[in-house]
């Protein structure tokens, strides 16, 4: 084979990924952009032929969207159901994978598919499960606990927890994973120092977990800032959520209810521009703990 016909094959194989590359991220992502900078204009009573038109507008869309008090109540009201997200979901993922590689742990494998099982769920599913646990009329919680789970001062706990319920497990396996990949040697040798385990998880553990814990986190900011699933799903069922209650629920409401695309599209690129923002932020506060990087 010559070496001009063998420089051509990487590129044959790369093709099919450019290919989807191209039609299903960045062609969306374009038409987007171009949506952002542009608006239809009326003329007259807007009937008749040539009436409304289509005009570029520039950066009036994006600044009408970082003007709406909609979007920053929707994400004042998702960092706060993330605070909880996170802190709880994390930790118990921390706290499962730390037990499930104890030296002394029973029943190892059922614990493993039973933590991990609800993350098999579909969001959809899950939160029609437990949209029906919320409901007085249903519940059966509600003859132990005379709480209003769907109550106005309630409903992001309710949502939170439905998170944590579906996403735990995967955290959890990703961890546990990291953990089974550490010699063992390591824990020999601690205990052969008189470490005891609770020493062993914190001081050997945890630090060589650091990097996966940092992977995890900045999956899981990324996805509670896209929390939409839980929020619409439950809405039917109560009137404490607002159809703008996350900024992805915004984005919907004004590209399929109101019909108004070219607003939807620079609402979404402001969410994508400050999830970046979010997630390469907290990256490069922690990277030089969680890759030795100055």
């Amino acid at each position: 084979m010559k070496k001009s016909e063998r420089g051509v094959w990487p590129y044959l194989f790369l093709t099919p990924a450019m290919v989807l590359f191209t039609l299903f991220l960045a062609v969306p992502i374009g038409y987007t952009v171009w949506l952002a900078t542009r608006r239809t204009k009326v003329s007259g009573l807007g009937l008749g032929r040539g009436a409304r038109k289509e005009v570029f507008v520039g950066f009036d869309n994006f600044s009408a969207a970082l003007s709406d008090p909609e979007l920053w109540h929707g994400w004042l009201r998702v960092l706060g159901y993330g605070a909880l997200v996170l802190v709880v979901m994390l930790g118990l993922a921390l706290l499962f994978a730390l037990l499930l590689d104890s030296a002394r742990v029973r029943l190892a494998r059922f614990s493993r598919i039973a933590i991990f099982l609800p993350y098999a769920v579909p969001g959809v599913a899950a939160t029609l499960l437990w949209g029906f646990l919320y409901l007085p009329s249903l519940s059966p919680i509600r003859d132990v606990l005379d709480v209003d789970f769907l109550g106005a001062s309630t409903v992001t706990y309710s949502m939170a927890n439905v998170a944590v319920w579906g996403g735990t497990g995967f955290n959890m396996l990703v961890l546990y994973t990291t953990l089974r990949a550490i010699p063992r040697d390591l824990y020999e040798a601690a205990r052969l120092d008189g470490a005891s385990e609770l020493q062993i998880a914190l001081r050997v553990k945890i630090p060589i977990l650091t990097p996966a814990i940092i992977l995890t986190t900045v999956f899981s900011i990324i996805a509670t800032i896209q929390v939409f699933t839980e929020p619409t799903t439950l809405r039917p069922l109560t009137n404490t959520i607002s159809s703008t209650w996350s900024p992805l629920m915004k984005v919907y409401r004004d590209a399929f209810v109101t019909g108004d695309l070219y607003s939807a599209a620079a609402t979404s690129i402001v969410i994508a521009a400050i999830s970046l923002v979010l997630s390469f932020g907290f990256l490069r506060v922690v990277r030089n703990r969680a890759f030795g990087e100055g």
